[in-house]
């Protein structure tokens, strides 16, 4: 190699650093002018605990972008509880999914997911055994006076026959009542219940809360149809397109009246569903119908969220609110969406129950969270069995030590 000349190498190296320091200054302009982009008042300084106005990071520009008004009307925690009666636990018995509580004849009405015996899983036969505790289910429903003490009142909506569309499982009711109609919309699953199986959602109507009830004869809603598979082995992960968020299975429906029509919000599960960052891919969406039995046509804006388990929604100030769980970046949250598509988040919880079953009697326009005072969820003895317990929130206002007054 021949050697480069002294006065060239020179050369190079000062050209090499005057660019470098064009570069630093260019980072350094962006990074203040980024900064002052950015209003930040005496009071939002001290609010947030700025140390300076003119070096903002990243975590501080997000927290200046927040509502002046943060407040903690949508913050709670909660505790749980066991229910005397029928809907106590009892071995060999799955209880679970709740729906929402509506009272009528000066009861409380709850209908929920049974079953009987353990889960088997996908090892064995599946034509035979049991592969979820929510698999070979049909919708009871129970009453009670003061919402602790249950009597078991019996089956409401049962598995359709050999080759209907819901002959192998219904499970996870929602109830919803419209103008002295009473509606339970709950998903299905035909057989054979294989780990690619598409289940779809159910509707089912009467004049009373004791039944009887008339079943739709196709569901009411499905998954999309644009995934594809990848093989034939039943592997769920194994895909070639993932397709919508729902391409694999469309769960948990909630029927609300609002602005004139019937918003069915859902859960979503799509085809070769991953783990990211925020945990499961799970999220939500909606369909919207003119009459309560459809037909629904999702939103072309879904997802509508990018988080979420079951779902729970309720009426606020004009929109929905939502509590997101469980999965996704934006799990254990808060949201509130004035047209019922967009949300945006209101508060961070620490947690919360599980399969919520909301109580629909109470003043939702007394506070945002005011429907979540008490309730009922769902809670695992083991992966076999579940039983149904009931809920309480409560608002955090101050945060004191022990023997510490409130301001």
């Amino acid at each position: 190699m021949k050697r480069v000349p002294k006065l060239l190498f020179a050369c190079v190296c000062l050209v090499l650093f005057a660019c470098n320091e064009k570069g630093q200054e260019k980072v350094k302009e962006t990074t203040v002018a980024d900064s002052n982009a950015v209003e930040v008042t005496d009071e939002r300084q001290d609010f947030l605990g700025i140390t300076n106005k003119d070096k903002l990071s990243a975590a501080s520009k997000r927290a200046l972008k927040w509502p002046v008004d943060l407040g903690n009307d949508w913050f709670f925690d909660y505790k749980v509880e066991d229910l005397k009666g029928d809907l106590a636990y009892e071995e060999g018995i799955v209880r679970r999914d709740p729906s929402a509580m509506i009272k009528e004849n000066g009861k409380y009405y709850v209908w929920y997911t049974r079953s009987v015996g353990p889960t088997d899983g996908f090892a064995g036969d599946i034509e035979k055994d049991k592969v979820f505790p929510w698999d070979r289910c049909d919708i009871w429903y129970a009453t009670s006076e003061d919402g602790l003490t249950w009597k078991e009142e019996g089956p409401a909506v049962l598995r359709g026959e050999k080759g209907a569309y819901d002959d192998r499982s219904v499970f996870t009711v929602e109830i919803m009542k419209h103008e002295d109609m009473y509606y339970l919309s709950y998903q299905t699953v035909k057989s054979p219940y294989n780990v690619r199986v598409k289940n779809q959602v159910g509707l089912a109507w009467s004049n009373s809360p004791d039944g009887p009830w008339e079943k739709s004869k196709e569901p009411i809603l499905s998954p999309a149809d644009n995934g594809v598979w990848k093989g034939e082995a039943q592997n769920r992960f194994a895909v070639e397109k993932k397709g919508d968020f729902d391409s694999h299975k469309v769960h948990d429906p909630c029927i609300i009246p609002f602005k004139g029509k019937f918003y069915l919000y859902y859960k979503g599960e799509q085809m070769g569903e991953q783990v990211t960052f925020g945990g499961r891919q799970i999220r939500h969406g909606v369909a919207i119908a003119d009459n309560p039995k459809g037909p629904y046509v999702k939103s072309p804006y879904n997802p509508i969220s990018n988080s979420g388990h079951e779902i729970c929604v309720w009426k606020y100030n004009g929109g929905i609110a939502s509590l997101i769980t469980t999965d996704g970046p934006e799990k254990n949250t808060v949201q509130w969406s004035p047209d019922g598509i967009n949300f945006e988040i209101k508060a961070v919880v620490k947690g919360a129950p599980h399969a919520i079953g909301l109580n629909r009697t109470a003043d939702n326009e007394n506070g945002p969270v005011e429907i979540l005072k008490w309730g009922l969820t769902h809670q695992y003895r083991s992966y076999d069995y579940q039983y149904i317990r009931r809920f309480t929130t409560s608002q955090i206002k101050h945060h004191t030590a022990k023997g510490e007054k409130a301001k």
